[in-house]
């Protein structure tokens, strides 16, 4: 328990705020492995969804009624992706609140995967789906 306390709050110490332009080079920069375009999805898109479930923050965390947490820049739900059969394949608690945002681009492209798609972010169904996105990456050098 204390091991697991200790790599909590190294995990949370390593978190990251990313400015808007930061994280649209980052989600474009990882070429085959970024998000820009990935199901049919813009690089817009996916930092809208990004901002309305986190404001860009990796430490981000919020506990839903039924006891499970939403982890980091994506809101990834624990009870969804990371436990019991864990399609994520990776410890969120830990692995999601790092800066490095690897882990998050990987679980959030099984999200996408699945038949909802960007539908399993409720910041993107209810702020991003049908809008106008250019404002997302507007004055970003990319």
């Amino acid at each position: 328990l204390l091991l697991l306390l200790l790599a909590l709050l190294t995990a949370v110490t390593k978190a990251k705020v990313f400015s808007q332009c930061e994280l649209a080079y980052l989600l474009q920069e990882e070429g085959e492995e970024g998000l820009d375009g990935y199901e049919g999805y813009s690089l817009a898109s996916w930092l809208c969804m990004a901002f309305y479930e986190s404001t860009f923050n990796t430490a981000a965390q919020s506990i839903k009624a039924d006891g499970s947490t939403n982890y980091s820049i994506f809101q990834i739900s624990s009870q969804q992706w990371c436990t019991s059969d864990n399609r994520c394949r990776m410890a969120c608690r830990v692995l999601l609140l790092l800066s490095n945002i690897t882990d998050d681009i990987i679980c959030a492209k099984r999200i996408a995967r699945n038949p909802q798609g960007m539908y399993a972010w409720k910041g993107w169904a209810m702020h991003c789906k049908g809008q106008d996105l250019s404002e997302w990456v507007e004055g970003c050098d990319l």
